[in-house]
């Protein structure tokens, strides 16, 4: 589905701010979605490692590990750009979506994940995933597959309102945002010249309007331009 990611004024206005907290905030792409968050109005509290100036109304200085239920209640939506790239630090990716199920469960909190990918099926049968396949250049598939088994993770967890958002394979960090997306679920999906790409900026404009919406509770969702 095919979507270009505006909303009418008067519709913006008469919806209730959210409260959301973005976990990442001085990250490429949690800045970017910080930012959207609260050009639409909503009330965002960035929750970064050290003291930085982001686009959020408050900042809360603390390692994910460190946070507890108490640090994310009342919030409306927790947004996770958690990131590790070395490959001993790679198991942090599941290791810290338990960390954070477990403050979560059982509230009404949910929690959108910035995920991979590695982890879409190029089948129908959904036995097959693109981290699998020649098209996952080989010096990412370490990273592809610790973010799949925090995917995996969270489909064991129907006590907590996540959902995973899956970004293309060519995902541009600088990329011109464009105001449009495609959204598709958990098959690979290519747009109408095959390819799949997207900038961070148009993402964040998709992810929060999941945030908005609400529609893919406990679900895998992905997005392209």
């Amino acid at each position: 589905m095919k979507t270009d990611g505006t909303e009418t004024p008067e519709a913006r206005k008469a919806r209730e701010p959210l409260k959301i907290a973005v976990i990442g905030a001085n990250g490429k792409s949690g800045a970017l979605i910080a930012r959207e968050a609260a050009t639409r109005g909503h009330d965002v509290t960035a929750i970064v490692r050290r003291d930085v100036k982001t686009s959020a109304e408050r900042t809360v200085v603390r390692d994910v590990f460190d946070l507890t239920a108490a640090d994310l209640a009342g919030f409306d939506a927790v947004v996770d750009t958690f990131g590790a790239w070395k490959p001993e630090d790679l198991p942090l990716h599941k290791r810290h979506l338990e960390h954070l199920a477990s403050i979560l469960a059982g509230s009404a909190t949910r929690l959108l994940v910035v995920g991979s990918a590695g982890s879409l099926y190029v089948d129908g049968s959904h036995t097959s995933r693109v981290l699998e396949s020649p098209q996952m250049p080989e010096q990412f598939k370490p990273l592809a597959t610790a973010m799949s088994e925090g995917l995996d993770y969270l489909r064991t967890r129907g006590d907590v309102a996540w959902t995973y958002v899956s970004p293309p394979l060519d995902f541009r960090a600088d990329g011109q945002r464009t105001g449009s997306y495609i959204l598709a679920g958990e098959e690979f999906t290519l747009n109408s010249q095959g390819k799949s790409a997207m900038s961070y900026a148009d993402y964040a404009i998709g992810l929060v309007d999941e945030i908005e919406t609400g529609k893919h509770v406990r679900e895998r969702i992905s997005l392209l331009s």
